[in-house]
């Protein structure tokens, strides 16, 4: 790894930032692969950083030594504690102190690139109705269940939670809430249920699952919900976890967002993309200079 990216302490920096937050390991930890990939977005990064700390909007930006400790409290509390992270940082042959200059640079980066974008013009409301009707199908909403369920696990640790117990359980509790011979169950028996019996973490909320769409459950325990109508509890169905009691709270139809709905959302999207749009032909700009100024350099020895 180390010959493929600068041998400099920044270089060592973010390394480790990209490892951590585009891979989620530490460098050392890096695949082939991956290895390569970062160091083309450190190199990019370091190239980037030279050019815009050296432009003349650079000049006259003052970072807080708050936004610093802000700064470095988000990298802290990835690590377990401070021992853990000043141990990642000597395996990269950092220090604390290092670290702060570099997260000042990089806090300094930031506040150039939303100094350009200060002159960029607002979204219109017109612009926003255009790309809303221009883009319909993106604000469409699927249809989706308000499920809860409840979980018996399966274990043959357990006495209690090898099969034919936990199958045993599931149906003392199915029959609890279908004893009444009524088409629909209580939402309430059922959350009560829930609390009592359930091994899942929805437990606590009486078995809530929230809104559910295609693709978010087990395909069994999927197919199971959506054959049910609002208040129907299902058949006892077993899944990888265990067996499952699956109850649909609400059935909401597919729809399309209105342009009030969409709006807020909207527009915060269509500024950042404007500002991205701004800084990106800003560094265009800059790296072009860069490179020209550099080989005009080389021509004159």
């Amino acid at each position: 790894m180390s010959e493929l990216i600068s041998n400099g302490s920044e270089g060592r920096y973010r390394l480790l930032r990209v490892a951590l937050e585009r891979f989620g390991c530490e460098p050392a930890a890096l695949k082939p692969d991956q290895q390569q990939e970062a160091a083309r977005i450190v190199g990019r990064q370091l190239q980037i950083e030279e050019v815009v700390l050296r432009s003349s909007e650079a000049v006259g930006v003052v970072i807080p030594e708050s936004q610093v400790d802000d700064a470095w409290q988000s990298i802290r509390d990835r690590y377990e504690n401070e021992e853990a992270l000043e141990l990642a940082l000597e395996s990269q042959g950092l220090e604390s102190a290092q670290l702060r200059i570099f997260l000042l640079r990089d806090l300094k980066v930031e506040a150039v690139l939303d100094r350009i974008c200060r002159d960029v013009s607002s979204v219109t409301d017109e612009e926003i109705s255009q790309y809303y009707f221009s883009h319909i199908d993106q604000f469409r909403r699927p249809a989706s269940y308000k499920a809860r369920h409840i979980l018996i696990t399966i274990n043959p640790d357990y006495q209690e939670n090898k099969r034919e117990a936990a199958l045993s359980r599931m149906q003392a509790i199915h029959k609890r809430l279908t004893d009444k011979q009524q088409p629909t169950v209580d939402i309430e028996r059922f959350a009560m249920q829930a609390m009592k019996h359930s091994e899942c973490p929805t437990s606590m909320e009486g078995g809530l699952l929230g809104e559910v769409t295609k693709g978010k459950l087990y395909p069994v325990l999927e197919n199971c919900l959506f054959d049910l109508e609002e208040g129907q509890l299902s058949q006892i169905v077993e899944s990888p976890l265990g067996f499952h009691l699956i109850y649909c709270e609400s059935k909401i139809s597919e729809e399309i967002a209105s342009l009030e709905e969409a709006a807020p959302r909207l527009r915060d999207w269509l500024e950042s993309r404007q500002r991205q749009r701004r800084q990106r032909e800003w560094l265009v700009s800059l790296l072009q200079q860069h490179a020209s100024a550099s080989l005009e350099k080389v021509a004159h020895g």
